[in-house]
């Protein structure tokens, strides 16, 4: 395992934030702004898919972000960035205040007790009405500091780069009452924050550190799975050897992709990793959802199968999540198989044989898997925004009922 001979145990560690607000709120923008890159443009839709983990420099104080999707679709991943984060900031547009996932935010920042700061974005638009903002969140118990209570706000422009030092001031002296300790002795931990299929590399997990120093070598473990350490990247793709808390690191080495969300802990060695997986074997499977719609059900009830591959975990959940949200009596749906990677020749004959379709999301297509699917006719849709794909699927199995029913089926499915 990796270790730091010039450190003293416990000293002060970076603060990881999380950035929740409503869609389009700007959370991508202020975290561009702040890292100075150009990562928003080129989101999908103008939506952040899955979360992603930077680090940035602070007058000589690192602070590690997370960014989490705002579209509703994702409340999983939001909740999960919150479970991890020491601080949290809660991005509302100063022209729309309040929106629903701006209440889902402050619901999860109450349930984890997070510390947060409000930041009031697009104060440069027209329209902006900081004070109507204080007051609607104050309708949610959110009392900022000039409004009699205790949450700093600070008022800013992502796009024109107004307060961002301010707000970056407030969240290092936010970090400072809290005083974050740094555990460099103790074995590695941390939190599995996304996983994906690299075609060139395998298997790859992103993680964020907690406790310890994680090295290239260690035998990690996360619920049932093993791995070992091949290699590991930083947030800005640099080989790196090894890990300490707060730092959000790329690695690679498992056997399969391991669960968002879940824990990861570092053995001494390969029997006593093994030996911890086999003690978490009872565990719940993550798509338990997924799997269930494989049951039969009502035999007069039209069904539209269906194979699913993603890009990676966290947006096979957001999907898994907003399915759970169409319900008719008269037409369901089976997700015959899911994984993450790119549609291949496999994924093709599971539809062949199941007399289903293909639907991706993020995901490229192999030619074979073209080429056979031509051949059989089988059906492939491929997605780059999450609700377009929702969409699709509640028209497909629209499709299967007849005028009268596709009426009142489109009517209850709207979005409320």
């Amino acid at each position: 395992m990796a270790n730091n001979s010039n450190n003293q145990g416990k000293n002060i560690r970076p603060p990881v934030v999380v950035v929740l607000g409503h869609v389009d709120h700007g959370k991508t923008k202020l975290l561009d702004t702040i890292r100075k890159t150009k990562v928003a443009e080129g989101e999908s839709g103008g939506i952040t898919q899955h979360i992603g983990a930077y680090q940035t420099n602070v007058n000589g104080k690192v602070i590690t972000f997370l960014d989490t999707p705002g579209h509703e679709a994702f409340t999983a991943i939001r909740s999960r960035g919150a479970k991890v984060a020491d601080i949290a900031i809660l991005v509302v547009a100063a022209d729309e205040s309040v929106k629903p996932q701006t209440k889902e935010a402050i619901r999860i920042i109450k349930e984890e007790k997070i510390p947060f700061i409000v930041a009031l974005n697009k104060i440069d638009k027209e329209g902006a009405n900081v004070q109507k903002v204080k007051q609607d969140l104050a309708t949610e118990d959110v009392l900022v500091e000039d409004w009699g209570g205790k949450v700093p706000v600070i008022e800013i422009s992502a796009k024109e780069n107004r307060n961002i030092d301010a707000l970056l001031d407030m969240i290092l002296l936010v970090a400072e009452l809290e005083e974050l300790k740094e555990d460099l002795l103790s074995p590695a931990k941390g939190i599995v924050i996304e996983s994906n299929l690299d075609k060139r590399r395998g298997y790859v997990a992103t993680a964020l550190v907690s406790k310890g120093v994680l090295g290239v070598g260690d035998f990690i473990v996360v619920g049932t799975v093993v791995g070992k350490i091949k290699s590991m990247e930083d947030f800005m793709g640099k080989a790196i050897t090894g890990a300490k808390p707060s730092q959000p690191v790329l690695i690679t080495g498992w056997p399969i992709a391991p669960d968002i969300g879940k824990e990861f802990i570092v053995a001494p060695d390969k029997d006593e990793a093994t030996r911890i997986a086999g003690e978490n074997v009872n565990l719940a499977p993550l798509f338990s959802f997924f799997k269930s719609s494989i049951e039969t059900g009502d035999e007069n009830k039209k069904f539209l199968n269906l194979v699913f591959k993603s890009d990676v975990s966290s947006s096979l959940e957001a999907i898994e999540a907003s399915l759970k949200a169409i319900k008719s009596q008269e037409v369901g749906y089976r997700v015959i198989s899911y994984d993450i990677g790119n549609i291949s020749e496999a994924d093709v004959k599971t539809a062949i044989a199941s007399k289903c379709q293909v639907v991706g999301f993020r995901v490229g297509i192999e030619e074979s898997a073209k080429k056979l699917a031509d051949k059989e006719g089988v059906k492939i849709s491929n997605f780059e925004i999450i609700y377009e794909l929702i969409e699709y699927v509640r028209n497909e199995m629209s499709e299967l009922l007849g005028a009268e029913i596709k009426m009142r089926c489109r009517s209850s499915w709207e979005p409320r």
